[in-house]
């Protein structure tokens, strides 16, 4: 597939599409004048974001489905293809999250989450990838998380799934290299200031909170329209990302045992809060793209530089660590 300008006339699907990142995407796709597709469990927030495709001019199709489901998945697959006859991106993006100690996840949310993280993103891979093969074009785009490359402590089954679907992304890259058309894409972004973190499971008593060095989902959303315009195989998308992933590959053990440390701070200090969040059902109010932020927001300007400042700090610590113990 060559670089495309424009994307008007053109099909996407977009799952998890009704809040937070995939809501920011349906956006940003119709305001590129695209077909816009959402999936998703809850009908309410299916009509919400069709309506908001409606009002920038764009035809919509809201498609009830369970990702975890692979027959439900394959009936969305049929119902874009209505539009026109093809597909031309497919956004892999609905999931799920748990956060606390791993024994105190009930089994039942645990394979959920997994059903719905990884074998969700499988199930759409499947679906789309012979109808682009058909085609012989199209772009597969997943929104991994930059915990498809670093761990996350007392998220333990997330970032199993997170590891997962890297390694789906890059093993279907490898049986799709003879296909120049076709392209599978891996977005890696850091912790989103999106609705996420409301609907999420909580166990442990530990909450998160939105940090301040969370990125926008709008950004998110462009690097998807961008993605689909210009395929790459791997896109760190924000610079926290990107910090944390060389100092994750450099310092893997002092950075898993402090953010281990800090968790088990937190969990301390919290009543206990256990929720199964949206992990077995839809997901309630609020259908939107923000979340709430644990403090107020502060200039991208002042972000970037405390990014540079944490990772630059970070790294001379570590550096330290490393040579005191030679």
């Amino acid at each position: 597939m060559e670089n495309i300008q424009s994307l008007r006339g053109k099909t996407v699907v977009i799952t998890g599409g009704t809040s937070g990142v995939g809501r920011a995407a349906a956006e940003a796709f119709a305001l590129e004048g695209c077909n816009v597709v959402v999936a998703a469990r809850g009908q309410e927030g299916l009509d919400e974001t069709v309506s908001l495709c409606h009002d920038l001019g764009v035809v919509a199709l809201g498609v009830s489905t369970d990702v975890s489901n692979a027959d439900e998945v394959k009936n969305l697959a049929e119902k874009a293809l209505q539009f026109n006859g093809r597909i031309d991106f497919w956004v892999n993006n609905a999931g799920v999250m748990a956060s606390g100690k791993f024994e105190d996840v009930p089994t039942e949310a645990m394979d959920q989450l997994v059903r719905t993280n990884l074998l969700g993103y499988m199930h759409g891979a499947h679906a789309v990838l012979p109808i682009f093969k058909k085609q012989k074009d199209g772009v597969l785009i997943n929104n991994v998380s930059i915990g498809g490359f670093m761990p996350a402590p007392y998220s333990t089954a997330y970032s199993s799934t997170k590891f997962g679907i890297r390694g789906m992304v890059e093993g279907l890259q490898g049986e799709l290299s003879n296909e120049p058309n076709i392209h599978v894409v891996g977005l890696y972004p850091s912790i989103q200031k999106s609705t996420g973190n409301l609907h999420s499971a909580k166990y442990s008593g530990l909450d998160f909170k939105i940090p301040p060095f969370s990125t926008d989902p709008r950004d998110l959303a462009a690097q998807m329209v961008a993605a689909a315009k210009n395929p790459r195989k791997q896109i760190i998308t924000d610079n926290y990302a990107a910090v944390m992933k060389v100092l994750y590959g450099i310092f893997p053990k002092a950075i898993i045992n402090t953010a281990s440390a800090v968790l088990r701070l937190s969990m301390k200090e919290n009543a206990d809060t256990n929720t199964n969040g949206n992990i077995m059902h839809a997901s309630n109010e609020p259908h939107r793209i923000y979340g709430e932020m644990a403090i107020p927001e502060i200039s991208k300007n002042t972000k970037n530089a405390l990014i540079g400042g944490v990772g630059v700090g970070l790294g001379l610590i570590l550096f330290q660590m490393v040579k005191k113990r030679k």
